[in-house]
């Protein structure tokens, strides 16, 4: 494939995009159907020719044709084959036409799956989406091109290769994944514009959405947690959350997104929450295109992110239009938005998704803050400021412990309103467990948050099980079925409730697992080979060390073997000093990279670094930490997408 074809699709993608958008709009001012079909065609045709233009590139990253500069400095002769692919969304104007590329994905299948339905709705829902598609056509067709060709007066032997960081496999899945998730709420976001302007408000846009967001958040969910698997396994620091900005810039639209999920049962069941439902979708999408802004703008230091460009802009001026068109649009609809019920009790399940809402909200703006703080700092007095973990720590782990009561508080309750006899059987077991838990922690001398932590875990793991058993109950006494078949029967029959009951449980694991963190233990030495040392009652004696050449890298590895305290054989680490482009003749093009080993189990990790190696080479520098519980974090991670999964599933007609 030439890539002149890429190139040449990517503007008959722009092209495209423009004569949709004047197709609809004229539609909707004529309501000649003819025009409808015009936009909703030359909308499956910008997808078309994004899916060409993306096909090009890979094709041109495989076969290494280092004349175009995007693959001259992403890959190498010696790139493996899977990180060739990878590479694709590895530097910055290819991640953009990557972001594109899903998005055509999902306007293909929102035009094709609505072909027969919601007519008001979709010539605003195509609009929306190529509207969103031509802003991301106008970045890689005139801002930052992935077919430049290479600038340089000689022939390029050989590309710069892959950031040796991002030679891990979940680095080949972990953006993807997230790129499914900010760009699958382009579709929620693109119906409730169309919503507003048609004033249709209803339950209808909501029902035609509530799918499309939960797959948006569970990819979301899943790519942040595939982000923190990497660090832990791949940076070397021993953690998996660091309040960067651009972790940041993913979680706080998850955090909106959570809101809106929960909004969105109340707006369908009892026609509440319009307002709110409108802003936190809003919100939503235009935090997702603020992160893809703080990722590639480089306006902030960040291990994920990019150099610096002049996209950072023109990012900020589509978030204002965004927010400026949808608010003011919203604003002139707001006299048909308000909901005609309201709330009639504190004690209702409506109340709970409510308070549920504004704690999310809060949290994210407080990552909002802190994210953004030392960036208006800097423009204002030109003073940077660092805010690192020990602020977002302070502000967001009482916060994250309010929503984790609230998860377990929100199940028990009924909706309009729970009597107080109710209120005493429903909270009566989870309450005495949690409150015996807590003097059960106390007792073994932990801290306060931690008491607090794993005392909520413990009311809300039986808060939820208490739904389970009640539900089984009732479907054994009126079936007379098995308890295993009455809880299958039972989630069959409401799927959404009791996934996202599951859906709660995988989070209240992976708060076991962020508790976990108070208990870690950390220490760094130098050891020579028959050499001892010892840390949180484990002993750790260097076997070997020795060399070893790879095709795209040289490595010392180390032997360690690990005994616990009786001298008992526990496992053995072998982690790696690596350096990739070993035989670049410019020394400085070498990249030094310590390739980590861990041995892991439900109650600990123990983690090792080789980070360095004497010139003599007999004595290997380590750094070994003990992580308690941090399994519990991945386990969550399983069982939220399997909750969320159950959820999806669809009924049997």
């Amino acid at each position: 494939m030439n890539p002149l074809a890429g190139a040449v699709a990517l503007n008959l993608a722009f092209g495209c995009s423009i004569l949709s958008i004047i197709a609809l709009i004229a539609y909707n001012r004529t309501s000649d159907f003819r025009l409808f079909l015009v936009g909703q065609r030359l909308g499956l045709a910008i997808s078309f020719f994004v899916f060409i233009s993306t096909f090009v590139l890979g094709h041109q990253l495989m076969i290494s044709n280092f004349d175009i500069d995007y693959v001259a400095r992403y890959t190498s002769f010696e790139t493996p084959t899977v990180y060739k692919i990878s590479a694709l969304w590895a530097g910055q104007s290819g991640s953009l036409l990557f972001w594109l590329f899903i998005l055509s994905i999902f306007n293909t299948i929102t035009i094709i799956q609505n072909q027969s339905k919601h007519h008001n709705l979709m010539p605003w829902v195509i609009i929306t989406l190529s509207t969103i598609q031509l802003f991301f056509l106008v970045l890689t067709n005139f801002i930052t091109n992935p077919f430049e060709p290479t600038q340089a007066d000689f022939e390029i032997v050989n590309g710069n290769g892959l950031n040796p960081l991002l030679q891990n496999i979940t680095m080949a899945i972990h953006p993807p994944t997230l790129y499914l998730g900010y760009v699958g709420f382009s579709v929620p976001f693109a119906f409730a514009f169309a919503a507003l302007v048609n004033k249709d408000i209803g339950a209808l846009w909501i029902q035609s959405i509530r799918r499309w967001t939960l797959v948006a958040w569970l990819f979301l969910s899943v790519g942040i947690i595939l982000g923190g698997w990497w660090a832990y396994q791949e940076l070397g620091w021993g953690g998996y959350w660091a309040w960067d900005p651009v972790e940041n810039a993913s979680f706080m639209p998850w955090l909106t997104a959570t809101a809106f999920l929960h909004s969105i049962i109340v707006q369908e069941k009892k026609d509440m929450l319009r307002v709110w439902n409108m802003v936190l979708i809003i919100l939503t999408f235009s935090l997702c295109i603020f992160g893809t802004f703080l990722t590639r703008s480089g306006v902030m230091s960040s291990v994920h992110s990019f150099t610096e460009s002049s996209l950072g802009p023109v990012f900020l001026s589509f978030v204002f239009i965004i927010l400026v068109s949808s608010f003011g649009l919203m604003y002139s609809r707001i006299g048909v938005l308000r909901s005609p019920r309201r709330i009639e009790s504190v004690s209702s399940r409506e109340s709970g998704f409510l308070f549920n809402n504004l704690i999310f909200v809060v949290m994210c703006f407080a990552v909002f803050w802190g994210t953004l703080f030392p960036v208006i700092t800097e423009a204002v007095n030109g003073n940077k400021i660092s805010v690192g973990p020990p602020f977002f720590n302070q502000i967001n782990i009482p916060i994250g412990l309010a929503l984790l009561a609230l998860t377990g508080i929100g199940p028990l309750l009924a909706w309009r309103g729970t009597s107080n006899k109710r209120l005493i059987q429903n909270f009566a077991f989870p309450t005495i467990l949690g409150l015996l838990s807590s003097m059960f922690f106390i007792f073994l001398k932990m801290s306060v948050y931690v008491v607090i932590s794993f005392s909520l875990c413990i009311f809300v793991v039986a808060a939820i099980l208490s739904e389970f058993v009640k539900g089984a109950k009732v479907r054994k006494r009126k079936f007379n079925e098995s308890l295993f078949k009455a809880i299958y029967k039972m989630i069959e029959k409401n799927r959404s409730r009791y996934g996202g009951y599951i859906v709660h449980l995988g989070i209240v694991l992976m708060f076991v697992g962020f508790t976990g963190h108070a208990f870690d233990k950390e220490k760094e030495f130098g050891i020579k080979v028959g050499d001892t040392k010892s840390v949180a009652n484990y002993d750790f004696t260097l076997i070997k060390m020795y060399e070893e050449e790879r095709p795209n890298h040289y490595a010392w590895i180390t032997d360690i073997r690990v005994t616990d305290m009786f001298g008992n054989f526990v496992t053995q680490l072998r982690p790696e000093k690596r350096v990739y482009f070993h035989k670049n003749p410019d020394i400085n093009k070498r990249q030094p990279h310590s390739e980590l080993d861990i041995y892991s189990t439900l109650n600990k990790d123990i983690y090792s670094i080789f980070s360095s190696v004497s010139s003599d080479n007999l004595t290997a520098f380590v750094k070994i930490m003990v992580n308690p519980l941090v399994k519990w974090v991945w386990i969550g991670g399983y069982i939220l997408a399997f909750g969320t999964v159950i959820a999806l599933w669809p009924r049997k007609e």
